[in-house]
């Protein structure tokens, strides 16, 4: 799609089943929008120039999917197969993937953009990485992946998270190396376990807020702590928030904890994170107690899904399908009824947006244009068959056209 050109998509299938065509201009500064959008499309104007057409044949139209959580730097994605015999504690993994990514001389760079090139292809246009930083790499890995995002700035929109994996209190010199971080281009800044990591929740907590507050930039804060430690550590949190006035710009990722509470004090819980604006990400695994899903959509905290690692020395498991993962979050949730399942499909397009703060986004007139057509009935024939990506189109460039990436 050039400059001069439009795209238009017919004969589609919205998500509530009715008809839907699409129109897809591209403005002076390279940004594709939706211009039109509804049972049928408006003239083109004079001036649009060449048009592009696409026969959807009936597909199913959905917004491009979300990631809200993985880790581009970490994958050995299409690299010979990583034999996992590491220990089951969190500070075993943290030391053997320092370690192999050391002694390896694995390439964040090339790593990032095969994954990130395998999101385009099954569909998803908006992602947040975090990115490893600590003493021993320093910047190399956020490089990289400063790298990739260069790389497809025109089609993924991509948020760096720059996260101390290693924890922050007991390295001397990495809180320095996040605001660096910060400086030449992360987006966000991560966190991990105040308590325990760090093992000392107050001190790091005010480390992380005092960085945030110095850049005005959003916290995404790893939380694997759980029950009561993992409830102390919301509550300096929060505390925080308020005194700094940051509502709104902290995501909560994991968030084990609260999946631990009974009922009423869960709910207590939620209430006040939706007060502070505290969002949450969930990659819905099998094996850990998880937030509880309809309690947060009560509650008013935006609840996103994403895949953590994807075949890294932490697991063997994910890919870069989020149709794949919507379907993991509906069976963690026991979600069964197709109107369930837009709540998992809701988890990776909407809710992904909105926890992340991408901008402009959605199908409706003005939203950067981001849509994938699937072979399905509705979302949740979709989600259950992982329906092949027969069109995605990225910011107005198609990248799968028929089935085949572009």
């Amino acid at each position: 799609m050039t400059a001069l050109e439009t795209l238009e998509i017919r004969n589609a299938r919205a998500l509530d089943g009715s008809p839907v065509a699409v129109r897809i201009e591209r403005t002076a500064d390279g940004r594709a929008t939706i211009a039109a959008i509804g049972a049928s499309l408006p003239d083109a104007p004079a001036a649009a120039g060449g048009i592009e057409a696409i026969d959807a044949q009936g597909a199913l139209l959905m917004p491009g999917l979300v990631e809200a959580h993985t880790h581009l730097d970490k994958t050995a994605w299409g690299m010979p197969w990583y034999v996992n015999e590491c220990g089951s504690r969190l500070i075993d993994r943290i030391d053997n993937e320092r370690a192999w990514r050391a002694s390896s001389g694995h390439d964040a760079g090339a790593a990032s953009l095969a994954l990130g090139r395998a999101f385009l292809a099954a569909g998803t246009t908006r992602l947040r990485t975090h990115v490893d930083i600590d003493t021993d790499a320093g910047l190399r890995h956020l490089d990289g992946v400063l790298a990739t995002r260069e790389t497809l700035a025109d089609t993924l929109d991509m948020q760096i998270v720059a996260f101390p994996q290693s924890g922050v209190l007991d390295r001397e010199g990495t809180v320095a190396l996040l605001d660096e971080s910060l400086a030449r281009g992360a987006d966000v800044l991560g966190w991990l376990d105040p308590c325990a990591i760090d093992r000392d929740p107050a001190k790091s907590l005010d480390a992380m807020f005092a960085l945030a507050d110095k850049h005005g930039c959003p916290v995404d804060i790893h939380l694997h702590e759980p029950g009561e430690m993992g409830v102390f550590s919301f509550e300096l949190m929060l505390e925080r928030i308020a005194a700094l006035g940051m509502q709104g710009k902290v995501v909560v990722s994991h968030a084990f904890c609260l999946g631990e509470l009974d009922a009423a004090r869960a709910e207590a819980l939620l209430a006040r994170l939706a007060d502070a604006g505290v969002s949450l990400i969930t990659t819905a695994p099998p094996s850990r107690v998880v937030p509880p899903l309809m309690a947060c959509r009560r509650a008013g905290v935006p609840l996103a899904g994403g895949n953590d690692g994807i075949r890294d020395t932490w697991t063997p498991y994910g890919s870069p399908d989020m149709l794949e993962r919507a379907m993991m979050i509906g069976l963690r949730y026991n979600l069964r009824r197709d109107d369930e399942l837009d709540i998992a499909l809701d988890c990776v397009t909407h809710q992904g947006a909105q926890v992340c703060g991408f901008q402009d986004y959605g199908l409706q007139v003005g939203a950067r244009a981001d849509l994938v057509l699937v072979d399905a009935l509705n979302a949740a024939q979709a989600i259950v068959t992982r329906a092949p990506r027969r069109w995605v189109v990225a910011n107005g460039r198609v990248v799968v056209r028929e089935g085949m990436a572009v």
